[in-house]
């Protein structure tokens, strides 16, 4: 019985797949009724940049995003969305898309690919302040345009010189007895070849350290805590508004001074040379931290037409009246927190696009990233705007004690960011006294040696054995 029911149950079942599918189904009902159209798929922006609009159509809400930070959104115009392309400063075309999304569905949307030319006439050319700067000098300056390609060099102040527990030991260098490497950077001070310590036993030791990185192939980078020419007394000194001005007065006793400091300077420079007798290129990190009040040629002691006039005095004299064309020249406001403008800031008392070869910045950010990716950005945009090489000119954080600090506080905020540099500063000189916690990147023992040999081991991060010559001009570039 129960077979028999079970053969008429299939041939019905048979039955009925048979004439379901010989009956038409009713087609599905399309309740969507939205629309979007953006009828060209490809937009071409000349390599100076603009603003261009894309025709859009649509009956719902949408939003725009893009994944190039070189396109802005300039807001609706009478057919679509305007926006705006920054100018391409780089030798490459370059590509992004530009995303039309429903707001309350983020898998309906369409795009547009926005194609951006180079400038084919004047293809690699970039400007330097000292139009018969040494070739050695030119292709630093090319150099430290394009590595910011392919990285950043980890740099740190006096690293050759001495560490937290040596001195003066030729060869010698915290960051390389930690990772086996020395820093694509070294970072001096000029200061006390220029005033009245110029006579100091230590201008010998930082003659040869600045040498032993040149034979390595290393960016050699100086600042200058120079004295106060009017008092006597250190960089720190701000207790006048006077020294410039009497510094840019003609045969004023400060200016006198001065200018002798300068001779000291162009006379260290002039016969800086390596194994093969060539000058030996320096970035110029003059007046640094400008924005600062503590030094006297900070926002406190001087006005605007001061710095830049200073700015503008100093160059001249270094390289139209003594010779020297083995500098760079390099400005580097103070980048700490946060900043209503940052690009404003780092423009402060800006002297001029024909004045500054290379745009740095001072950020000790510490543990805030927040602050120091925004900086960073600002930075990044800066730089591109101007077609100037750029970098984190000092940084760290006094004492640290994380075991994480590289890839937390160092990698992790600059991915991404096309700068040719984050410089550390100095790892003081303490002997055996471990209560001097000034020092600002590791050393041997130091809680993050791990850390910093896993930043190490990528190769965004640029030591002494990364660089590519940095004293051969690149192919396809001109330095004018």
């Amino acid at each position: 019985m129960r077979r028999l029911l079970f053969i008429v149950c299939a041939a019905f079942f048979s039955l009925a797949c048979a004439r379901s599918c010989k009956e038409p189904q009713p087609a599905p009902v399309n309740n969507d009724t939205r629309e979007l159209s953006v009828p060209e798929e490809e937009i071409p922006v000349p390599w100076n940049g603009g603003a261009f609009a894309i025709e859009v159509k649509a009956n719902f809400e949408y939003k725009v995003s893009s994944d190039a930070s070189w396109i802005s959104d300039e807001g609706p115009c009478a057919d679509g969305r305007k926006f705006k392309a920054e100018a391409n400063p780089d030798i490459f075309p370059r590509t992004c898309s530009i995303r039309f999304t429903d707001v309350s569905d983020r898998y309906y949307f369409k795009e547009v690919t926005v194609t951006q030319g180079a400038d084919a006439s004047a293809g690699g050319a970039l400007s330097i302040v000292d139009k018969n700067a040494t070739a050695e000098t030119k292709a630093l300056l090319a150099n430290l345009w394009v590595i910011a390609d392919k990285g950043l060099m980890f740099g740190h102040h006096d690293d050759l010189w001495y560490g937290r527990y040596w001195y003066n030991e030729p060869g010698g260098s915290d960051t390389k007895t930690v990772c086996g490497d020395y820093p694509a950077v070294f970072s001096v001070d000029f200061g006390e070849i220029m005033d009245d310590r110029y006579k100091n036993e230590s201008n010998a030791i930082r003659r040869r350290v600045i040498l032993e990185a040149r034979e390595r192939g290393e960016v050699i980078m100086a600042c200058a805590h120079v004295n106060n020419p009017k008092t006597g007394k250190d960089s720190w000194d701000n207790s006048s508004n006077e020294v410039v001005k009497e510094l840019l007065t003609d045969g004023s006793a400060t200016r006198n001074k001065y200018i002798t400091w300068l001779d000291r300077l162009a006379d260290f420079a002039n016969n800086l040379k390596d194994s093969n007798g060539k000058l030996v290129p320096v970035i110029f990190r003059m007046y640094h931290e400008h924005t600062q009040d503590w030094s006297w040629w900070g926002s406190s002691c001087t006005t605007t037409s001061e710095f830049t006039e200073m700015w503008k005095l100093t160059i001249q004299y270094l390289r139209d009246v003594k010779g020297v064309h083995n500098f760079l020249y390099a400005i580097s406001p103070q980048m700490d927190g946060f900043y209503a403008n940052a690009q404003e800031r780092i423009r402060y008392r800006w002297p001029g696009d024909e004045w500054v070869d290379f745009i740095g910045m001072d950020c000790y950010h510490g543990s805030n990233n927040l602050a120091f990716v925004a900086n960073l950005k600002a930075l990044e945009a800066v730089s591109a705007a101007k077609r100037k090489p750029c970098g984190v000119t000092e940084d760290g954080l006094e004492g640290f004690t994380q075991s994480d600090y590289w890839t937390r506080f160092i990698v992790n905020p600059t991915e991404g960011r096309r700068i040719s540099m984050v410089t550390m500063w100095r790892n003081k000189y303490v002997g055996s006294d471990e209560s001097d916690k000034h020092y600002y990147s590791v050393y041997p023992g130091h809680a993050s040696e791990y850390d910093f040999r896993k930043m190490y081991a990528l190769d965004r991060i640029l030591f002494s054995k990364d660089l590519p010559d940095m004293y051969a001009m690149p192919s396809g570039y001109e330095v004018k």
